[in-house]
C-alpha cells in the first residue's frame, strides 16, 4: 500500500474515533476526570499501539486478533468492575462472551496454521501495518459503542418495564447472532480438519445457505447489543447506532468478505461446481439455496 494512504488511514482512523467518542460523551459519567467513552477509545488505541510494536519488531501476525479480544474483555472488565450496574454486567458479560470465544478460535487457527496470508506483505511495511492496528482499535471501539454508551451512560441504573422489552429482544438477537456465528465456525472447522476435503470448498449446513454465515451471524448479534442498550440513549447518544452499521460495512465491503471472496475465486473460480454453489448461495444472509 502508498505510504500516503497507509498515513491517511491512520489519521482517518484517530480522527473518527476522537470526534465519535466526544460526541457521544455527552451523557457519560466521569472516569478520573475525562468522560469514561473517551477512555474507553484512548484506552482501545494505547493497548494496539502497545502491542504493534512488538509485533513489527518479532514480524509477526499470530497475536493481532487476539488483541482485539484482550481489548474487549479488558474494558468490559473495566466498565463493570466501575459501575456495577444492569447494563454493564449485561452488556459486559454478552460482549465478553463472544469475543472469548471467537479470539480463542482465531487464535488457535492461526498458530496451527502458522500464518495469516493477509498479513504476508503488510508486516513488512511499517507504516501499512500500523495502519492496520488502528483500523483494529478503531474496530473495537465503534463495535463495543452502542454498549459502551449504555454502560458508561448516567441514566443507565434506571431499569424500567419499557427497557425489559427492549432488553429481552435484545438477548434473543444475541444468542441467535451468537449461535450462527459459533456453529458456522465448528462446521468449517470440521470441514477442514477431514483430509479427504483437502482443497475443497465447504457448501453443506449453515453454509449452503449463505457462503459468509459466521459473518451474518456476527451482525445479528451486534444488532442485539444495539436493541439492548437503545432504552438508554439520549441526544447524541444515538449516533452509537453506527455500531451494527459499522460492523456490516466493515465485513461487507473491506476486510472480510472482499478479501474471502477474491482468495475463493483465485483457488475455485473455475470449478464449475464452485460457481453453481456461487449462483445458487446468498453471499451473507441465510436463504434457501437457489433450485
Amino acid at each position: 500500500m502508498p505510504l500516503k494512504k497507509s498515513i491517511l488511514g491512520t489519521i482517518i482512523s484517530i480522527v473518527v474515533a476522537s470526534l465519535v467518542s466526544l460526541a457521544v460523551s455527552q451523557n457519560s459519567i466521569d472516569f478520573f476526570g475525562i468522560p469514561f467513552l473517551l477512555f474507553c477509545v484512548l484506552y482501545s488505541y494505547a493497548i494496539h499501539w502497545i502491542f504493534f510494536i512488538h509485533a513489527y519488531i518479532a514480524q509477526t501476525e499470530h497475536y493481532f486478533d487476539a488483541i482485539g479480544s484482550i481489548t474487549f474483555i479488558s474494558l468490559s472488565i473495566i466498565v463493570i468492575s466501575y459501575m456495577q450496574n444492569f447494563y454493564s454486567i449485561l452488556i459486559g458479560a454478552l460482549v465478553s462472551i463472544w469475543t472469548l470465544r471467537l479470539g480463542t478460535f482465531l487464535f488457535k487457527r492461526i498458530k496451527k496454521s502458522g500464518r495469516d496470508t493477509r498479513f504476508t506483505e503488510m508486516k513488512k511495511n511499517f507504516f501499512w501495518f500500523f495502519m492496520t492496528w488502528n483500523i483494529s482499535a478503531l474496530w473495537v471501539f465503534l463495535c463495543y459503542i452502542a454498549g459502551l454508551v449504555a454502560m458508561t451512560n448516567k441514566n443507565s441504573s434506571e431499569v424500567n418495564s419499557e427497557n425489559i422489552i427492549f432488553i429481552v429482544i435484545g438477548v434473543i438477537f444475541w444468542v441467535l447472532g451468537f449461535s450462527i456465528e459459533v456453529i458456522s465456525d465448528y462446521q468449517k472447522k470440521v470441514f477442514r480438519e477431514d483430509i479427504n476435503n483437502k482443497d475443497k470448498f465447504i457448501s453443506h449446513g449453515l453454509w449452503a445457505w449463505s457462503r459468509h454465515p459466521n459473518y451474518f451471524g456476527e451482525i445479528i448479534l451486534w444488532i442485539g447489543i444495539t436493541i439492548i442498550a437503545l432504552p438508554v440513549f439520549k441526544g447524541w447518544d444515538y449516533i452509537a447506532l453506527i455500531s451494527p452499521l459499522f460492523v456490516y460495512f466493515l465485513l461487507v465491503n473491506v476486510s472480510g468478505i472482499p478479501m474471502l471472496e477474491k482468495s475463493a475465486d483465485e483457488k475455485w473460480g473455475d470449478d464449475p461446481q464452485y460457481s453453481d454453489y456461487k449462483d445458487k448461495t446468498s453471499i451473507l444472509f441465510l436463504k434457501s439455496p437457489k433450485d
